[in-house]
């Protein structure tokens, strides 16, 4: 959109299109409940929604790629919403996937690959995609048709996901759970996918603050995060210095990070876990004051974006592995763990919206400092968490060995 000269506010205003990611718990339980016609029967409960959606995705991509954001901006709009609600639909059934196929002594491994494949994916469709323009425009395409050649090349690579989706096993329990629902009026089907897993989940001792707990805990590292970016513009940082950087330090330092986190939420019981991960993202963003005081030093900036990247990975595989713990219920599972991911994502969307005013009004060090103290509600939280022992033997990390309950 910049290249084709969109005004930046218009541009701004994009940004919204993430909502989906927030609001997906609100069509959860359809992916829990109902089937995809034929699919469904073919593949099973959990690989029928998956095809549906990867198929989807590939049409939608392409299609986005045909538009003309400067002469049709509401129809890039739509077509950009399309893409994120199919996008976040997607990651409704790969968490309810993921969670249903991996025994408890494999969610540290799950989860480190995981992370490891989502960092991959982000630099292929980003910084890849920007490649693939030159690439395209050497082979002589217009330059009006690259980035519809470009999104087209990424509408392509969702055959990657489609193929992964045919040749994986269907969790154990679909064809179950599946038998149980066909014998459900259609009203008994609706409470059951709609009333049933939030009623389920609130019988959990201290549930609010659990919930609370979920909104809060990355909040200060994701506060920071939403201008990193433009914190190291601003101080003297070419944007190709910083590019480089950013790929080349915070990549190896993300997927080194997501690993030692399994690593380490196997050894330790998740409350300590949930400490240890909780502790290095807030003082994480003491880095970034260092760097400010420091200026445009391409040495600091790679230390920096390595301190941030490694304690952002491995909290993120110790966080995300807790919320999997949470989800026991098997028949209610993607409709929980979107509600649950969707709470996490607050925090860097909705509430993180205004780092940008406070950066300005206060300055880049006292800005840190404030995205500092924004990670001490999460830990208190904890802390009364931990009084309450409701992380007491929580740790699907670490049961190495025991049997798993029946469900």
């Amino acid at each position: 959109m910049a290249d084709e000269g969109v005004d930046l506010g218009t541009i701004g205003l994009f940004s919204l299109v993430g909502l989906p990611y927030v609001l997906k718990f609100l069509w959860a339980p359809l992916i829990d409940a109902a089937p995809v016609p034929f699919l469904t029967r073919w593949l099973g409960r959990r690989r029928g929604w998956l095809v549906a959606t990867q198929l989807a995705l590939l049409v939608a991509i392409g299609a986005m790629g045909l538009v003309d954001p400067v002469s049709t901006p509401l129809l890039m709009a739509l077509a950009a919403v399309i893409v994120a609600v199919l996008s976040a639909t997607q990651d409704i059934v790969v968490d309810a996937f993921r969670v249903e196929t991996l025994g408890e002594t494999e969610y540290a491994a799950g989860m480190a690959n995981y992370v490891a494949a989502y960092r991959v994916a982000l630099l292929v469709a980003g910084a890849g995609s920007v490649a693939a323009l030159g690439v395209f425009e050497a082979l002589g395409v217009a330059s009006s048709a690259l980035w519809s050649w470009a999104y087209g090349l990424m509408a392509v690579l969702m055959s990657v996901g489609l193929a992964a989706s045919l040749f994986a096993k269907e969790p154990a329990d679909s064809a179950r759970v599946e038998d149980q629902r066909k014998a459900l009026s259609w009203g008994e089907r609706f409470n059951h996918a709609v009333v049933s897993p939030f009623a389920e989940f609130i019988t959990k001792p201290g549930w609010f603050l659990i919930l609370s707990f979920v909104l809060l805990f990355k909040f200060g590292d994701a506060f920071a995060g939403a201008m990193v970016a433009p914190f190291a513009i601003d101080i003297g940082f070419e944007k190709a210095i910083y590019a480089y950087v950013a790929n080349g330090v915070g990549l190896p330092a993300a997927l080194i990070g997501g690993f030692a986190g399994g690593v380490l939420g196997r050894i330790i019981s998740m409350r300590i876990a949930l400490w240890t991960a909780g502790i290095l993202q807030m003082l994480s963003n003491l880095a970034f004051c260092w760097l400010a005081w420091v200026g445009p030093d391409p040495g600091a900036l790679g230390v920096t974006v390595g301190i941030e990247a490694f304690t952002g990975g491995a909290g993120t595989v110790i966080f995300v592995a807790y919320l999997s713990g949470l989800c026991s219920a098997r028949e209610f599972t993607a409709t929980q763990f979107a509600l649950l991911s969707a709470l996490a994502a607050v925090g860097r969307t909705v509430l993180s919206a205004s780092a940008g005013f406070v950066a300005a009004s206060v300055g880049w060090v006292p800005f840190f400092l404030i995205t500092t103290l924004a990670a001490v509600p999460g830990l208190l939280l904890l802390v009364w968490l931990g009084h309450k022992k409701l992380l007491d033997g929580h740790n699907p990390l670490r049961s190495i060995g025991k049997p798993q309950e029946n469900q």
